[in-house]
């Protein structure tokens, strides 16, 4: 895989490395935001549910 790469590449500075890295993170907050909660009457029903498996092992 180390051939994917050319050795020709300018380093870059820590300002811009940092620019990259945040814009990046912010990216992946926006991509992988957390879902949003079942309504609570759906949670309610999926505990039982799994409390119901829980029990018949």
């Amino acid at each position: 895989m180390a051939g994917l790469f050319a050795n020709d590449s300018e380093p870059i500075d820590r300002r811009t490395c940092r620019s990259i890295c945040d814009a990046v993170g912010e990216r992946l907050q926006q991509s992988l935001r957390p879902e949003p909660r079942l309504p609570t009457h759906l949670e309610q029903l999926l505990n039982e549910l799994k409390q119901r498996e829980r029990e018949s092992h």
